[in-house]
């Protein structure tokens, strides 16, 4: 019978040993006592490694709060280093990855980083000390730390950071994306395998262990369906049922389930040495997922009831917990009514190019001649600064995160993150 400890178990028996000790018995305990610390010990690395997550489970879980799909096709999104393969019990999330952060994470001993902005967005042909970059993501592997970077993802997603950032607005009669999300490839796929119906369980729970099965908030999930297999193995065949040369009629099940594309090589793997039979029949299907009508680039941000500049910039000033903002207005439009905002965390400016619907633009940043041009078209210009108006969204992005099934790993916010400008 397996032995339960705990750390109060563990102390009423030194309180025991420790009288039996007074008593002059101690030595008849001495086996005792070091059988019941090594089983204490080994039961508290148990309970620690059980509350550690798998990487790729952990990516899952990012891909649940941001797919990667929806991601613009020019970014760098996902996973940039893979650690070393160890489970994650902590991570860090941050904005931008300097060498400051970076050894921040190192002393929390956190596993892994998800960085908003991609940290390795144009190929680095050499990590040879040349410059900061190089000597940090040197040190980050050398350190083993995994690292994740969401970004545009993260801005298009539905409950993401640019629907974050219209919540400081006030309530809106209708928002949407200014540029509606084409997802990009397929990240799902479904595996169908046929086996004989005896050996079904056991292929179903090597599937599930493998990381298929997962849809959405539920786990183990799978569509099966009993038919008949037939088939004839050649001279050289070795059938697990009937004989070479012979047609076999064999009850089987399709079991079908859907797993995630970064993990079908394994799962393939995992499949082929579980079934019974020598040549396993398996299909794959590449899934393509469709974009809701709430992800993409930006957001046009209609307010219920319309509000004078001042009201607005009050506003985001109290929800991006800021001083200050920049305002550009136009000339002789001081007392402009704000009835519809269009809203890009980080730099907007491009992608507010050509769009003329909104009555004011908030973003952290904008080239001088895109503000230009806005004010001289009559709209207002917000701009809160790059970053400023993406970090104090970490705090939401952990939440869904824990939410979406990240709770055994413990999510930290860095300290040391910050807007590389400020003004004073």
């Amino acid at each position: 019978m397996p032995l339960v400890l705990s750390s109060h178990s563990l102390q009423e028996y030194l309180q025991a040993v420790h009288f039996k000790s007074a008593l002059g018995l101690h030595a008849a305990n001495i086996v005792d006592f070091i059988t019941l610390v090594k089983a204490y010990w080994k039961s508290s690395a148990l309970l620690e490694y059980s509350q550690r997550m798998k990487l790729q489970d952990v990516q899952a879980v990012l891909e649940t709060v941001a797919p990667s799909e929806l991601a613009a096709d020019w970014d760098e999104v996902g996973l940039h280093l893979a650690g070393n393969g160890k489970r994650i019990r902590r991570a860090m999330l941050c904005i931008d990855l300097t060498p400051d952060v970076l050894e921040e994470a190192i002393a929390a001993k956190c596993q892994l980083l998800v960085v908003y902005h991609p940290p390795i967005f144009r190929p680095l042909g050499r990590l040879a000390d040349r410059d900061w970059k190089e000597v940090m993501v040197a040190r980050a592997i050398r350190a083993g730390i995994a690292v994740y970077s969401p970004h545009s993802a993260l801005d298009a997603a539905a409950d993401g950071m640019n629907d974050w950032l219209c919540e400081g607005l006030g309530k809106h009669s209708a928002r949407s994306p200014i540029v509606r999300a084409e997802k990009h490839g397929s990240t799902c796929c479904k595996v169908i395998v046929y086996v004989p119906v005896d050996a079904a369980e056991k292929l179903r729970n090597v599937m599930w262990k493998a990381g298929a099965g997962g849809i959405g908030q539920y786990d183990q999930c799978s569509f099966n369906l009993v038919g008949q297999g037939t088939f004839r193995g050649g001279e050289g065949a070795n059938p697990a049922i009937g004989v070479p040369g012979r047609l076999e009629k064999v009850e089987e099940i399709r079991v079908e389930m859907i797993c995630r594309a970064e993990i079908l090589p394994e799962l393939l793997r995992e499949i082929r040495e579980a079934h019974p039979y020598e040549e396993a029949a398996i299909d794959v299907i590449a899934l393509q997922s469709e974009a809701t009508s709430e992800e993409g680039a930006g957001r046009y941000h209609v307010l219920e009831t319309p509000v004078t500049v001042a009201t607005l910039v009050r506003r985001l000033k109290r929800h991006l917990g800021l001083k200050k903002l920049k305002v550009a207005l136009p000339r002789g439009k001081e007392d402009l009514q704000i009835s519809s905002v269009a809203v890009c965390v980080g730099a907007g400016g491009s992608l507010f190019e050509n769009y003329w619907q909104a009555d004011a633009y908030v973003t952290g940043e904008m080239q001088h001649h895109q503000i230009l041009d806005m004010t001289l078209r009559g709209k207002v210009v917000i701009l809160a600064g790059h970053t400023n108006s993406e970090r104090p969204f970490l705090g939401r992005y952990r939440e869904s995160i824990i939410a979406a099934g990240g709770e055994k790993v413990e999510w930290l916010v860095s300290e040391r993150d910050c807007a590389p400008i400020e003004i004073v």
